[in-house]
């Protein structure tokens, strides 16, 4: 009789502890639906930004001062070219400024007043040379006309002479009034243009040399080193590929029916493998056109679905994300 009632109390537990059972996994299942419902998850991969670094001229690299793996500042050095043909550009352009300023400044400050005598001088021994030329070929015209003393040739020479001293004179009253006055606006002028073409030249040959260095446009990692030392570079020829350490994001793909429930600048969590903590991010760009599933996330049961590029972004302070690593975004709904 006992036995039997043991067991009757027995079966009865073990019915209440099955419904019980059933009855919490249903809640517990009913539960995980409902957050579900409440949530949607995301798998994707990690993207980040890059960029081709090239120098502006065309030269041979001379060193290149980093390797891949390198994490680099923004401003930072990165590689060099040779710069010995330009720097001695550079010199002979400097060495033109410094004559062409001298020429400008003689032009400002005038002719000195040891040029201005030194020209007076020889205007009055020219006008004095013309006054005799003059006279002697007077009074040998006086000759002439009176007793036919001289021949016409020894009249037309003296008549020559005279003119040509004159014409001399002249010239040299002109040198006189031009050190006198000193130099004219329109030579300034000149001068002041010619020494501003160099000191142009002077600018851009300095700013070509400083496109002689490469340096890094962002804080970021070397991914490849794509020249050596040594290598002719060009614009259209990278040396490094630098991948930005800013702003990442994580690519994943949302199918129509889910598209409606996101947006632009929605709150989301994106979780790694190798970190419990989930990161913070963002919904930053939904693609208007939709597109066959990527091969990297296609399942047998999507394979010819449409879906939706969805670019989830963070800031990564930590650095812990790197480039395509897997990740799992989950957005409350």
């Amino acid at each position: 009789m006992r036995k039997g009632w043991k067991k009757a109390v027995v079966g009865l537990l073990v019915l209440v502890l099955a419904v019980g059972g059933y009855f919490g996994y249903t809640r517990y299942e009913a539960a995980q639906k409902a957050e579900a419902a409440k949530t949607l998850s995301l798998s994707g991969n990690v993207d980040l930004r890059e960029v081709s670094l090239a120098f502006r001229e065309s030269d041979r690299i001379a060193d290149i001062l980093v390797d891949e793996g390198d994490t680099v500042k923004a401003g930072d050095e990165l590689a060099h070219l040779d710069t010995r043909e330009l720097t001695l550009a550079i010199r002979k352009t400097e060495a033109q400024i410094a004559a062409q300023q001298a020429t400008v400044e003689k032009l400002h400050n005038g002719t000195r007043a040891e040029e201005i005598e030194q020209a007076e001088q020889t205007y009055r021994s020219a006008r004095a040379a013309a006054e005799q030329a003059q006279g002697d070929y007077a009074r040998m015209q006086q000759i002439y006309d009176d007793i036919r003393g001289i021949s016409e040739q020894e009249l037309e020479t003296a008549q020559k002479n005279a003119e040509a001293k004159a014409a001399s004179a002249e010239a040299a009253a002109q040198k006189w009034r031009e050190a006198v006055n000193g130099a004219r606006s329109e030579d300034v002028a000149i001068g002041e243009a010619n020494l501003q073409a160099l000191e142009d030249e002077l600018a851009r040959q300095n700013y070509l040399l400083s496109q002689y260095t490469l340096t890094a446009p962002a804080d970021g990692v070397v991914r490849s080193r794509l020249l050596e030392p040594g290598a002719m570079a060009s614009p259209q020829a990278p040396v490094l590929k630098l991948s930005l350490t800013g702003r990442k994001w994580v690519r994943v793909y949302v199918k129509e029916t889910d598209l409606g429930k996101i947006y632009e600048g929605q709150g989301a969590k994106i979780y790694i493998d190798s970190q419990s903590e989930p990161l913070d991010g963002q919904v930053g760009y939904i693609s208007s056109t939709a597109e066959f599933t990527p091969k990297n996330v296609q399942t047998d049961e999507l394979r010819t679905a449409l879906v939706y590029e969805v670019r989830i972004y963070t800031d990564d302070t930590g650095n812990v994300l790197r480039l395509g690593m897997p990740a799992t975004v989950k957005i409350s709904l």
